[in-house]
Order: structure tokens, then C-alpha cells, then sequence
């Protein structure tokens, strides 16, 4: 007799991807999501016969085996021990439909499918081809369920995103292309799983583990970026020229996945949200200004000045005008489902976490929580949003002297892209609760008890003398500097210094001032003046120091981050130890660009022409560069009809 073979397969793509939500991808061959059945059909070159029994084997990875779960072999009709069922559907002579399920728990990844026949005692089988199994927002049972579709549709299958950058006082939207479903990055974030250091060390069980979303999550630090912060970047990628995901991918993976140069944070959770939202996992950006980095551990930031209030780039410990990360939606079966929901994860990891550069999942409850010591880096994050901030005057002989202790100012204005629209979220209290209320020292005890191994009963500043730990919060001095007008760049810079007596005792105060140019991270790049003067307060008066900074101060000596910070050091004579340390970061704005042509009645206009490759909102973006200004962008989002 002649075997029983398939000669055909139709992997019916139209109504697989419409059904699985994959109708997006560019690529050609048939991708479905686990835990939910598709359908397949096949041609024979003869009808089955009595005593013929079909099976089927889906296959992942180098070495599959049933024992790790990337091998099953389920017949028809048959419930199998690994979770995959298939069953025959009405059929007609020739052609069988098939429809095949996998468990909602299945590997993610490029799988193969092979056809098993049973004729007697012999056994044989057919090579059929390939499919990719996603992760599944929409099934119920997968760990990555969520169960809003406004939600889903946001955080999975929007392609345009808002990144926050700025600082506290100024923050400001950048758009972000993801293109998760741009050909060719599926292959590309498939390639991208096979590429870490775990799946080169052991390949069998990093393929086995791949349907856990907390470990693709945690193992997905790929150097795809290279990360830089300060020099030329002449020959390469200026960082803030990136405005999507899609380009850099692509680059990587033309170039043999060579690191592409460069990136800084914004730029690398980009990269990150476009990967795992590619894979199915729903993830968003998290924008956290005045973000700190606390290497010691010890829940606090030491910031260093000398005696005339110049920053010094001493210490390890930093605070970033903001960081951005990324969130993923999925459980933690390994902590309890109070911890479930959004998950940490930072693409941009500033410490090893077991050995690695890797930080995340750190469970948001967790964080709110003080639950410190759960895995993965909670406590790194814990500090990013709540350390405090210890300002220290270091003097010529050496001595260091804290002025001045703030428990406040970590983790503003905690930020994120709107579902359904571009407005901001803040999701501060998603991380802490109010500063001052007793929940957020009730969790600050429970943190540092955790760490060192015994409580306190409030924060580490009111726990010094309480006389010296007054004078530092209240020298009977305030002050604040006030832009005089918005600072643009190329222009000169104007600013106020308001100092006012806080008491009825007359006070003679000197100011040293100092003013850097610094990157978002705060480290200083130039100083670009200093100056020195004296005020005399009287009675609860109030007095103005005015301060201009020209362009041909600040002119060359500015980053790209568009960044000076301006300090103040108060010291009020003849009162030993008591200053006042006054700070501002200036982000200045681009110039409006005006264009006039004088030939009466005729405009100038640049015209583009694009067809969009789907209906629903697109993002249009602009970035303009020129000798003097380098990208200004915009971006405005466009709602395409059906044609």
C-alpha cells in the first residue's frame, strides 16, 4: 500500500491571526498565541483507511524533549499529558481539518510541526513546517492575562508611544515609534532570546523556561545598545537623535548584532517595550523624575559641593533629573498573587544583579510595600523612588559637613502614557504612599529593618541631635531661584535669586554662586561662572539677587541635554555652620523657528507624501536639525480612516 502522506498543508492565516490578534505582523508565516486553539488543514494523497491513526509533535529549541517541556506528541482526540490537544474537524475526502490547542503556559518561540502515522506496527512521520507561539493577553489562564481590552490594546498592540523626559518643573512628551509589528522584528526579538549569556551557557533549559514571562523579561538585557552620557559622538548615533525602535533594531541585526552606538535610558526601554510587547507581554513606560542611585544601599543619596557651591563629581551615589524603565503585566507565582500586576523591569541596569547587568522584575507592590528583600532588585528600585537626599560642603582641608537633608524630593512625578490617549499619567502612588503619612514611615521602618536588620522609629535625619537636625531643615533663612523669563537657548539666560529672612533678627548673609553645565544625569560637564556676594536681611524682609548668564558663557559648553544648574551656597555670618543650599536645573527650550518669504501672497512649504499601512492613530513625528540647533522634534498623531 501506498503511505498515507500530506502532500498540502493550508495554514489558514486569515482567520488564525484575525481570531489570535496577530493580523498585524509583516511576517508571512503563520504566528498564534498559547492557550488558545488554531486551525490547520491538510491535503492527502489518498483517503484514511481503517487500522491509520494521526499524531502530531510540536517541537522548540536545539535538544527538544518532553521532560523539559519542549516536546509533545499528542494524537488526535487525546488529552495529552503536556497540555496539547488536537481534534479533527468535519472534513471532506482528500482534506482534513485540524484544530490544534496548546497549553496557556507553552514555550514562546519558533516551533515545528510534525505530522505522526500509525499504520499497524509501523510508525512514520511528516515534516509539516513552522509556526510561532506568542504569549496571550486575551486568555485567561496564561500569566500574562489582562483583562481590560482598552488595556490590552494600549499596552500590546499600540505601535506609538509617549516617552516623559524633562525634569520635576518641566516635563516634557517625546513620541516613540515601537513597530512591533514591522517586518522584520519578530525574527529579530526570536533571534534575540537565542543570543543571552543563559541560553549560550545551558540552550535546553533557557528554551525551557521561556514560557515563564518573569524570566524573559529578566534574561531579555541584551547588549543591543550601547549606552553613553557624555563626549563626542561623532561617527555614531547622537542618542537623542533616536525616535523609534524599529531602525535600531535593524541596524543591530545588519551589523551581526553588534551593539548599536548609542543609547541612553529613554532610548533603551523603548528598545525593550517594542521587544516584549513584539513577544505578547504587555509593558509600558515608566518615567521617574528626580531618580536616585544608591550603590551603598544605605537609602540615602550623598551630594557633594565645595565651599562655593560648585557640584563636585565625587561620590558613586547620583540622582538623575529622570530615569526612564519599563513596567510588564504578568503574575509572580513565585512570591503570591499580592504581588501580581506590574512588574519592574530597567534595560538600563546600573548594578550586577546575580552576576549580571539585569535588573527586574521587581514586583510595584512590592516596591509600595517596602518589600525589599523579594526578588528580583526590589530594593534597587525601592531607592530609586524613595531614598533621601544628603547635601555635604567638603572644604579645602578636606572635612565633609552635611547641610542639609531632604526626604522628599526622590521619585516626582512617576509618569506614563495614558490608555487610549497621549495625556500623562502620574502613577506615584502605584510606588509609595504620601510622603509624611504614617503608611509611608510605617513602610520606610519595615524597609530599613529588612536591610540592616533592626527599626527606627522615623526616618535616619530625625534620628540625629535634634537642635543640629532642626538648623539643617531651618537655617531662619529661605530661598529659591525664579526665572526671570523662559530660558531659550542661544540666548542669555536671566535669573532671580529670592532670599528671605525667616525671623525678626537681623542677618547678614553671604552667596557664593556656581553654574554648570550638567547631563540629565546630573554629572557636571563645565563650570561657566561663578561669582560671589552679600546680602543684608533685616527684620522678616525679603530681598532680590539678580543673575545673568550669557550665551557666550554657556554657549559651548552645553550637551545635548540642554542643561545648566545653578547653586546658591547661603551662609549666614556670624551663626557657625548655618547655610542654605539653593538649587535649579534649567532646562532651556529650543528657538521657534519662523519662516518668512517676502514675495507677496506665496508660501514655503515642504511636502511629503507617505500611505499609511493600516487605519487607526499614526504617529507622525519631525525632528529638525541644523548648524546651530540640533533636533527639535515634534510629533502629532493622525487618525487614518478606511480607505
Amino acid at each position: 500500500n501506498i503511505d498515507l502522506t500530506p502532500t498540502h498543508i493550508s495554514w489558514q492565516p486569515s482567520a488564525n491571526a484575525g481570531a489570535h490578534h496577530t493580523d498585524r505582523y509583516a511576517n508571512t508565516e503563520l504566528t498564534v498565541r498559547r492557550g488558545q486553539a488554531f486551525a490547520i488543514g491538510l491535503y492527502f494523497n489518498r483517503p484514511q483507511q481503517p487500522g491509520e491513526s494521526l499524531a502530531f509533535v510540536a517541537e522548540i529549541g536545539p535538544s527538544p524533549s518532553e521532560s523539559h517541556h519542549t516536546k509533545a506528541v499528542f494524537a488526535i482526540s487525546e488529552a495529552g499529558a503536556s497540555g496539547w490537544r488536537a481534534a479533527q474537524e468535519p472534513s471532506e475526502s482528500g482534506y482534513i481539518n485540524f484544530t490544534i490547542s496548546s497549553p496557556a503556559n507553552a514555550v514562546i518561540g519558533r516551533y515545528n510541526l510534525t505530522l505522526q502515522v500509525t499504520s499497524g506496527n509501523r510508525i512514520f512521520s511528516r515534516f509539516l513546517g513552522q509556526f510561532v507561539m506568542l504569549f496571550n493577553p486575551w486568555c485567561p489562564a496564561d500569566d500574562v492575562y489582562m483583562a481590560n481590552e482598552n488595556e490590552r490594546q494600549e499596552y500590546v498592540l499600540n505601535e506609538n508611544g509617549i516617552i516623559f523626559v524633562g525634569n520635576a518643573k518641566y516635563i516634557e512628551a517625546r513620541g516613540w515609534y515601537y513597530g512591533q509589528f514591522q517586518d522584520p522584528l519578530l525574527n529579530i526579538c526570536l533571534t534575540m532570546l537565542d543570543l543571552s549569556l543563559y541560553y549560550r551557557q545551558d540552550p535546553a533549559t533557557d528554551v525551557s523556561r521561556r514560557g515563564d514571562p518573569k524570566y524573559v523579561g529578566r534574561t531579555r538585557c541584551i547588549t543591543f545598545l550601547l549606552g553613553k552620557w557624555q563626549g563626542s559622538f561623532h561617527s555614531h548615533e547622537n542618542p537623542s537623535r533616536w525616535d523609534g525602535s524599529v531602525v535600531i533594531l535593524q541596524k543591530w541585526r545588519q551589523d551581526n548584532y553588534k551593539p548599536v552606538q548609542y543609547g541612553q535610558c529613554w532610548v533603551f526601554a523603548g528598545v525593550m517595550c517594542t521587544v516584549l510587547r513584539c513577544l505578547g507581554i504587555p509593558t509600558r513606560l515608566i518615567s521617574n523624575f528626580n531618580s536616585a542611585h544608591d550603590v551603598d544601599r544605605n537609602l540615602s543619596i550623598d551630594k557633594y559641593y565645595d565651599s562655593s557651591g560648585k557640584s563636585l563629581n565625587i561620590g558613586k551615589d547620583s540622582t538623575w533629573d529622570y530615569h526612564v524603565w519599563n513596567e510588564s503585566w504578568f503574575v509572580r507565582q513565585d512570591l503570591g498573587t499580592s504581588y501580581n500586576g506590574w512588574q519592574v523591569l530597567d534595560a538600563t541596569p546600573q548594578e550586577q544583579s546575580k552576576g549580571l547587568f539585569q535588573c527586574g522584575p521587581a514586583s510595584v507592590t512590592a516596591i509600595k510595600e517596602g518589600d525589599v528583600d523579594l526578588d528580583y532588585d526590589t530594593l534597587f528600585v525601592y531607592t530609586e523612588v524613595n531614598a533621601d537626599c544628603n547635601r555635604w560642603i567638603v572644604y579645602n582641608d578636606g572635612t565633609k559637613k552635611r547641610v542639609y537633608c531632604d526626604t522628599e524630593i526622590i521619585g516626582r512625578f512617576i509618569s506614563t502614557k495614558a490608555v487610549g490617549s497621549n495625556s500623562r499619567v502620574d502613577v506615584t502612588y502605584n510606588y509609595k504612599y504620601p510622603e509624611g503619612s504614617s503608611e509611608e514611615r510605617r513602610v520606610y521602618r519595615k524597609a530599613w529593618a529588612k536591610i540592616f536588620g533592626s527599626n527606627v522609629p522615623e526616618r535616619r535625619r530625625e534620628s540625629t541631635n535634634e537642635r543640629s537636625s532642626e538648623m539643617m531643615r531651618n537655617p531662619g533663612i529661605s530661598g529659591k531661584f525664579k526665572l526671570a523669563e523662559p530660558p531659550v537657548f542661544g540666548k542669555d539666560i536671566n535669573l532671580i535669586l529670592i532670599l528671605n529672612n525667616l525671623s525678626f533678627d537681623h542677618k547678614t548673609v553671604r552667596v557664593d554662586i556656581s553654574a554648570s553645565t550638567i547631563l540629565y544625569t546630573r554629572r557636571a560637564v563645565s563650570e561657566i561662572l561663578q561669582a560671589t556676594t552679600s546680602v543684608d536681611l533685616g527684620s522678616k524682609q525679603g530681598k532680590h539677587i539678580r543673575l545673568r548668564i550669557p550665551y557666550t558663557y554657556y554657549g559651548k559648553y552645553l550637551t545635548t541635554d540642554k542643561r545648566i544648574q545653578v547653586t546658591a551656597l547661603c551662609e549666614v555670618m556670624n551663626v557657625h555652620g548655618i547655610k542654605l543650599l539653593v538649587e535649579k536645573t534649567i532646562i532651556l527650550e529650543d528657538t521657534n523657528i519662523i519662516i518668512k518669504v517676502n514675495t507677496p501672497r506665496e508660501r514655503s512649504r515642504i511636502y511629503f507624501e507617505f500611505t499609511p499601512r493600516r487605519t487607526g492613530p499614526l504617529q507622525m513625528q519631525v525632528d529638525f536639525s541644523c548648524d546651530k540647533f540640533s533636533h527639535v522634534k515634534g510629533f502629532v498623531t493622525i487618525a487614518v480612516a478606511p480607505a
